[in-house]
């Protein structure tokens, strides 16, 4: 993975601008001693590491901004970081960068159940956010598989979804405003605590721009009151294609599921192995919740069943208890974390129309032949966001580019059948060199044009994004 050639001019300076930093931070707030900046190396995509220079954890917007002003001076490239849990490379340094954390700043600032809104520092996670408001009954709905872990930082910056995006939407659509730190240092306040708020509409840019725009230090989110209940439905069937023709029909048939997730048999095999979740033995297996009232419940859960039924299931397993639930989801939610032991792997996500899964599968059942390595896939059908895990060995010579030439053939099937490179992971390092198969120059002129405004100098998180070649002459200039 190509990355841009360090400034040695700040590489000279790193002392001044240690110096610098520590007029403004904590000692222990600034970490520069370089076996400790190893920790900040890389994130989930552990395929790519590079320490940075400097690494700084503010506490508020305040030091975020003083921050940003000593690296905006001495023209260092910064690179926001939430928890690290970017399986795109979102958050991967460079030699001479500063990497900004944001994990200290993760407060809740204000609460306002009458209009349903939360405000938070973006470093707190996202499940501690429903965590802070589930005693009045309330929860926020954007529900990414390292929810545990992963901050709301890293949410807005990815635009991350989550099992129940089918219903709820992902960020952006539960992200209502947010307070900024330009490069420059300056603080801006986009959005606010209710629906279209005045000024420009920008905060759809800002989500989702990956960390090269601004620092977001503080987010207002929509919290929503809790269902009155919720059961999930379990679908085995004896064939992949025939599993995604069941989702296809489930939503042609105008049913709106909280979640349809989707596991194949290597997943399956793994995630019981690992988690003894009672799942039956077959090729594919869906995971479709619905909630509501009991009565809502099961109508929706008899009218799925009835389409399921149309296609053959080897096994159909409505959940009748909490327990049995918990069951159902336990090795859906153990899926990432069960392939991890047992191999590397790399994780992508690009998107398709559902109507297109079953010629998908297939062709990815293809490529697993073609380049020799197993592939697992697991993903929220509801929405057609694919994640497929290429499995490979690290340890041997080529497998990680044989890998990555796989993964990149996936994405460009995605893009071919009407979707894209990205749903939620964003693009980061891992799909920058794809991006014009998706987009035209031009295309990608406009996008950097934007960038331009919040960010002239090109100083945040510069080497993610665009391909290299395209942006030289603004990261160079």
């Amino acid at each position: 993975m190509e990355m841009p050639q360090p400034n040695l001019e700040v590489l000279r300076k790193k002392l001044e601008i240690v110096t610098a930093l520590l007029e403004v931070l904590p000692r222990e707030a600034v970490i520069d001693n370089p076996a400790e900046t190893k920790a900040y190396e890389c994130d989930a995509l552990t395929a790519y590491r590079c320490p940075p220079m400097i690494a700084v954890l503010p506490s508020t917007t305040q030091q975020v901004s003083e921050v940003l002003k000593i690296c905006y001076h001495h023209e260092v490239p910064v690179v926001p970081r939430g928890s690290g849990t970017s399986l795109a490379g979102g958050a991967l340094p460079t030699v001479d960068s500063v990497i900004l954390g944001v994990a200290k700043m993760n407060k809740v600032l204000e609460t306002d159940y009458e209009n349903r809104v939360i405000k938070v520092q973006s470093g707190r996670t996202n499940l501690s956010v429903s965590g802070a408001v589930e005693e009045e009954n309330f929860f926020y709905a954007p529900d990414p598989s390292s929810q545990l872990a992963c901050a709301i930082a890293g949410n807005i910056a990815m635009n991350s979804g989550g099992a129940h995006c089918l219903k709820y939407g992902v960020t952006t659509n539960n992200l209502l405003g947010v307070k900024m730190v330009m490069m420059d240092g300056e603080i801006v306040e986009i959005g606010g605590s209710y629906l279209d708020s005045s000024g420009l509409d920008i905060l759809g840019v800002i989500c989702g721009s990956e960390g090269q725009l601004g620092v977001v230090t503080e987010a207002t989110l929509r919290i929503l009151p809790k269902p009155e209940g919720a059961r999930p439905v379990m679908i085995a069937f004896n064939s992949n294609e025939v599993a995604g023709t069941c989702v296809a029909d489930i939503i042609k048939a105008g049913v709106l599921p909280v979640a349809i997730e989707f596991m194949d048999r290597p997943i399956i095999e793994i995630c019981e192995k690992f988690a003894k979740a009672g799942y039956p033995e077959c090729e594919a297996l869906l995971i479709v919740e619905v909630e509501g009232s009991e009565t809502e419940i099961q109508d929706q859960m008899d009218r799925i069943s009835s389409i399921a039924k149309r296609h053959s299931p080897i096994e159909l397993r409505q959940s009748q208890s909490e327990a049995e639930s918990a069951a159902i989801w336990l090795g859906r939610k153990s899926a990432f974390g069960a392939v991890g032991q047992v191999s590397d792997y790399m994780c992508l996500d690009g998107t398709i129309p559902v109507s297109a899964l079953p010629q998908v599968l297939r062709r990815i059942e293809g490529l697993s032949k073609k380049y020799g390595l197993k592939v697992g896939n697991v993903f929220h059908a509801g929405d057609g966001n694919m994640h497929p895990l290429i499995m490979y060995d690290a340890n041997k010579d080529g497998d990680l580019a044989l890998c990555e030439a796989m993964g990149a053939e996936v994405l460009r099937l995605c893009v071919e059948v009407g979707g894209c490179l990205t749903g939620e992971h964003g693009v980061g390092i891992e799909k920058r060199d794809l991006m014009e198969d998706q987009y035209s120059l031009n295309d990608l002129e406009v996008q950097m044009s934007v960038k331009d405004v919040f960010d002239p100098k090109w100083l945040l998180n510069p080497a993610k994004v665009f391909p290299l070649s395209a942006s030289e002459n603004r990261r160079l200039g």
